[in-house]
């Protein structure tokens, strides 16, 4: 505003005011007045075009700065919950010192063994497909202790938590234990797009098939229930070795399964699974004579609407191995149940029954029963007892080959599980088996051990 205008408007100010003010401004203290007004509007519009923050600018400069800093900060951090959805990641560890009795050992003394696993799990979004829609899943695993190394002979192992790659025991290199992808595919018009009463999964890539088959609810999970393996798993499957997978457990291959939850809370499903064997459960062979497992399962409400979970499965492995020399493979067939229930508050029973149909294998039959109990019971519900009961009796190819050997190998698990905080629990565990690998006139053998598992 130049000097002549700035008097034009002062005095135009003035005349208007004549008569009505009784002591107006002077016209230089006016002046004064509207060049300090266009100074500070000045340095607010320098301040405003600087991104950085000062104290000698303007309070109304940088309360309007804060602001935009805050709004600008608010758009990140929602940009980077729009890029992390759909991503969840998992921490798991779990260490375990075990003791065998004397009478267990080839040795006739005593062996202990310390061992660990760490297992880290995470799970993308793989994108949509129409209605569908994908998911990634991957899982790292590594740990050290491969198991005790004197034992007598026994159809089962007492520690399924171990784990070691091939090479030094110093060795605790990470391997890619699972890497597949899901799509899940909704079908019908009922319910919505991401929860519908019908659906169809496809998985394919390297995976466990018992993530998908043989399920239990409290007989599945070595690092926080039982930990010998003919708990864990159909004893045919795991312990027995018709699964087929590779050393450490996983096997490449592919499953397509039918979800219908029309008659919601109740459901049932049917999966077939088609994964490698033998030399091809660890990509070093053609994907020929694989093994292939189909199961039928339903969730229903019994007792007063409590869960139950009920699972029907047959398997044929092209490629299994012959009890006698792991070298030879043959055709293996047969079939199980695996079921859980809950009684009560805080009471689940499980039972699971195998039989072998085809193939020369150790064990043609195998009954595992068993209970966990809740520490609400006693003021602890985070704690839990758990108990369990075998018996897996040799085939009648094993008796003849190993005269003596013909009675039921039965065995005994018994664990606390003490949860000490959300991430913590450990649990003391005692097991004892009769008549290890049907052996009729060998002492019983006793396993001791403290499992300790952290989860985030």
């Amino acid at each position: 505003m130049n000097s002549r205008l700035k008097r034009t408007v002062l005095a135009l100010a003035l005349a208007a005011a004549s008569g009505t003010a009784a002591a107006a401004p002077s016209v230089d203290e006016l002046l004064k007045r509207i060049e300090e007004l266009e100074r500070r509007q000045h340095g607010v519009d320098e301040a405003l075009e600087s991104e950085r923050l000062s104290e000698k600018e303007p309070e109304l400069v940088m309360r309007l700065k804060d602001v935009e800093f805050r709004t600008l900060s608010l758009q990140k951090q929602a940009r980077t919950i729009d890029a992390l959805e759909g991503v969840t990641a998992s921490f798991g560890m779990v260490m375990v010192g075990q003791n065998a009795s004397k009478d267990t050992t080839v040795s006739g003394e005593g062996e202990s063994h310390l061992n660990y696993r760490a297992d880290v799990v995470v799970t993308l979004p793989g994108g949509d497909i129409g209605r569908a829609s994908g998911s990634l899943f991957g899982q790292f695993r590594l740990g050290q202790g491969g198991g005790m190394l004197d034992l007598q002979d026994g159809f089962t192992s007492s520690n399924a938590t171990t784990f070691q790659i091939s090479g030094p025991p110093s060795d605790s290199t990470a391997v890619l234990a699972q890497a597949w992808y899901q799509l899940d595919v909704p079908i019908g018009g009922e319910g919505s797009a991401r929860e519908p009463r019908e659906h169809l999964e496809f998985n394919i890539g390297k995976m466990d098939p018992f993530l998908f088959f043989d399920q239990n609810s409290i007989a599945d999970d070595e690092t926080m229930r039982f930990m010998n393996s003919a708990f864990v798993h159909n004893p045919l499957l795991d312990a027995g070795g018709d699964v087929g997978v590779d050393d450490y457990g996983f096997t490449p291959g592919a499953r397509l399964s039918y979800h219908n939850e029309t008659g919601a809370p109740e459901w049932w499903a049917v999966s077939v699974g088609v994964f490698a064997a033998g030399e091809g459960a660890a990509f070093n062979d053609s994907f020929n004579a694989p093994f292939v497992i189909a199961q039928l399962e339903t969730g229903r409400k019994f007792f007063g609407g409590l869960d139950g979970n009920y699972r029907l499965y047959g398997w044929s492995n092209g490629q299994a191995s012959e009890f006698n020399d792991g070298l030879v493979s043959e055709h293996h067939t047969g079939w199980g149940v695996s079921a859980d229930q809950r009684f009560g508050d805080a009471v689940t029973v499980f039972g699971r029954y195998g039989v072998s149909t085809g193939g020369t294998v150790k064990f043609d039959r195998a009954l595992t029963l068993g209970a966990e109990f809740g520490g609400s019971y006693w003021e602890r519900a985070g704690d839990a007892v758990g108990v369990a009961a075998g018996w897996l009796s040799p085939s009648d190819e094993y008796k003849a080959a190993n005269p003596g050997r013909d009675k039921a190998e039965e065995l005994v698990e018994l664990f606390y599980r003490w949860r000490l905080n959300a991430q913590l629990a450990v649990t003391p565990d005692i097991q004892w088996v009769r008549n290890p690998a049907g052996d009729g006139s060998a002492k019983d053998h006793w396993f001791a051990g403290v499992r300790a598992a952290v989860n985030f």
